[in-house]
């Protein structure tokens, strides 16, 4: 008894050896404030600090601060309903799968074959222990030795069998537990792409609704164009009629009316492919969806911005390039563990009879065991290769880790300059299309009473037509450069949303 808790006692001592590098989360260079960030940065903990539970609701639905309920009806069946992310709730549950898989060989495999054989032996077999015909009550499946018997010629007879197999290798080196936390951390990292997938589904469809919202100002004010036009053709057929107005400006007048026209229709196009892209998003065919027809209203959010060092822990996509690097690290351990020797411990019992009435009987037991020590001594460097593969993996994924957070504090610079630049953009944009608004009136006056001619007219109104559809253009990079920024900050999501190591049903290699 004292042999076997020793040996039982020296088996837990290998086992807890881990022979991955202790993991360190790979450094990063991180400002302490964004350069573009200004007060709204300063600010940050005011609206997203996590102590703040109410806050909860929209850090999840960002798009609630547009106010726009037909958006928020459109953002809640993306969730259920995107095929792409049906598709990555897909990967993500194969990689948990793998998570059960690997954790699988931290245990010992049993196996049962039962068996039943009836046999005869041939009459032109006489004599000896082992020929073609003769048969034993022998083993199967890895089963006992059985009696040795010779069964005489033309015998008759059966055999039940009832065998159970254990094989189990011991995690010495920590290959089974590395390969786990490996696969965990994969998972992880799925998880996170999963989020990263969702919130720029949900980016996506508020920027191509906010699209097309724009058309519809836009063909709104094609439409209030096209009417200015119709009643200007009118106006100089008058003129033309009581002498006062030549036909150029009539042809004039028309050729601008048929224009107008021609490029209304091509908003409508644009509109319904908006439409259709919106259908797709919400996991439905185009033929199912239809956004009615409504007046765009530009809303002038406020999007929190985290700072930098929050940034690491908001953002699905860092977190998934960072657990990444942790799976290559536990790699590394199994690689490393192809070195040592490997130990398997197979037990096989069971029952066997050639009667039914005594199968399960005592005597009718059998059983072995035994130990198999491995090692492989010349390989001529594959192990040393699949090291070095393994750290070469590793480094590679601390790259892209690092990469990712660069991309990640350029996105949001990059969206705050936009956002900075277009506020004061609006307003040059809006006092451009009052200043052509009022050229436009004293033009179509002068026209009207005869002064001048039609040429000053069109030139009036293709400037006030540009400068109306550049101040909505301008309205709408700034809706469309905040929900950028939403998704450049993360949305609602923190680092805490991964799926626990417990959530994935086992506890990861120490």
């Amino acid at each position: 008894m004292k042999k076997a808790l020793a040996t039982l006692a020296a088996l837990g001592l290998l086992t807890s050896c881990n022979l991955a590098p202790p993991y360190l989360r790979p450094t990063s260079p991180v400002p302490d404030a964004f350069k573009e960030g200004g007060a709204t940065a300063a600010n940050e903990a005011v609206s997203w600090d996590q102590a703040h539970p109410r806050d909860d609701a929209d850090r999840a639905k960002w798009w609630l601060m547009f106010g726009d309920p037909v958006l928020n009806k459109l953002e809640d069946q993306v969730q259920v309903s995107n095929q792409t992310l049906k598709g990555d709730e897909a990967a993500f549950r194969e990689a948990r799968a793998l998570v059960v898989e690997a954790r699988a060989e931290l245990f010992p495999t049993v196996t049962t074959s039962p068996s039943y054989t009836a046999f005869r032996t041939s009459d032109n077999v006489h004599g000896g222990s082992s020929s073609a015909g003769a048969t034993t009550t022998g083993s199967v499946s890895g089963g006992s030795s059985g009696s040795g018997a010779t069964s005489a010629s033309g015998e008759t007879g059966q055999i039940f069998s009832l065998p159970v197999e254990a094989t189990y290798e011991p995690d010495l080196w920590g290959r089974v537990r590395n390969t786990v936390a490996s696969d965990v951390y994969t998972a992880q990292a799925t998880a996170a792409d999963l989020a990263n997938a969702r919130l720029s589904l949900q980016a996506q469809l508020a920027q191509d609704y906010f699209q097309l919202r724009a058309t519809d100002e836009e063909q709104r004010i094609q439409d209030a164009t096209i009417g200015a036009y119709r009643q200007d053709l009118s106006v100089a057929q008058s003129l033309f009629r009581n002498g006062i107005d030549s036909d150029e400006d009539i042809a004039q007048a028309q050729s601008q009316l048929d224009a107008a026209v021609a490029a209304g229709a091509d908003i409508g196009a644009s509109r319904a492919q908006f439409e259709h892209a919106i259908a797709v998003l919400v996991g439905k065919a185009p033929s199912e969806v239809t956004i009615p027809v409504t007046t765009f209203v530009f809303v002038n959010v406020q999007v929190p911005v985290v700072l930098p060092s929050k940034l690491l822990e908001r953002r699905p996509d860092i977190a998934g390039a960072e657990r990444r690097v942790a799976s290559a690290n536990a790699q590394i351990g199994v690689a490393r563990a192809a070195y040592f020797p490997t130990l398997d411990l197979d037990a096989t019992g069971g029952f066997e009879s050639s009667h039914f009435a005594n199968w399960l009987a005592w005597p009718s037991r059998f059983w072995s065991l035994g130990p198999e020590l491995s090692e492989t001594l010349l390989d001529f460097g594959a192990r040393r290769g699949e090291n070095e593969l393994a750290r070469a993996e590793y480094d590679q994924a601390v790259a892209t880790y690092r990469e990712t957070v660069l991309t990640a504090f350029q996105s949001v610079e990059d969206n705050l300059a936009i956002l900075r630049i277009l506020s004061g953009e609006i307003r040059l944009r809006e006092t451009a299309a009052k200043s052509s608004r009022h050229f436009l009136d004293l033009s179509q006056t002068r026209f009207k009473e005869g002064i001048d001619s039609y040429l000053n007219v069109a030139a009036a109104q293709t400037a006030d037509l540009a400068n109306e559809n550049s101040v909505v253009e301008t309205q709408l990079r700034q809706m469309m450069a905040s929900v950028s920024l939403v998704m450049a900050v993360g949305g609602g999501w923190v680092q805490s949303d991964l799926p626990s190591p417990s959530h994935l049903e086992l506890v990861p290699a120490k």
